[in-house]
């Protein structure tokens, strides 16, 4: 590796391990085994750096929740493959416990981070669509207003989901509880038995 994929290399572990905020560009620099000035010359600032060491881990995190799901892709009844694939996501979060703490923290600092903000702001279309494809079984997304309104629906379950993993790891709802309550709801909204 070069010194710009060491210094993508490190911002990721400083972000898992000592999260946005307390990372230095010390830190940085000092894990990648490179000085200061390379982070200004191949990233121009240590927050673009870190910025883009989350993009990329968070695209590590899709990689790995994608395999997950992919198991459950070939379940036919859509209500089994509903739970599999929550549980599947719930067992994700403990190997990338250090991206949930450091995207909860990001939010908290986003009116500080405007640029962070606008890039976060641009990535949710895609986002959600890509979460409406994965806990459907499909290999690409379909841009309608449909499959963006289930979208928004997987992406708000997710970050409860891992808010509640953060809180209390052992206390996590899972697929079958996300069923139930997804019923229960439904049926008092929609007016459903």
């Amino acid at each position: 590796m070069g010194n710009r994929e060491d210094l993508l290399a490190s911002a990721k572990h400083c972000l898992y391990e000592k999260g946005y905020g307390r990372t230095t560009a010390r830190d940085i620099a000092s894990g990648a085994g490179v000085s200061l000035a390379a982070i200004g010359y191949h990233y121009g600032s240590k927050d673009a750096l870190l910025v883009q060491a989350l993009v990329e881990a968070m695209g590590e995190w899709g990689t790995a929740v994608g395999t997950a799901l992919a198991s459950s892709a070939d379940i036919a009844d859509p209500k089994e493959r509903f739970v599999r694939s929550w549980d599947a996501m719930r067992d994700s979060f403990g190997t990338h416990r250090g991206l949930w703490t450091v995207q909860f923290e990001i939010l908290g600092q986003l009116e500080s981070l405007p640029k962070l903000r606008e890039q976060l702001a641009e990535a949710q279309k895609l986002g959600r669509l890509g979460l409406a494809a994965l806990f459907q079984g499909k290999a690409e997304h379909e841009d309608t207003p449909d499959e963006l309104a289930k979208g928004v629906f997987y992406q708000s379950l997710l970050l409860g989901q891992a808010a509640h993993w953060l809180i209390d790891p052992d206390g996590v709802p899972g697929g079958e509880d996300y069923l139930r309550a997804m019923s229960l709801v439904s049926g008092e909204v929609l007016g459903r038995p």
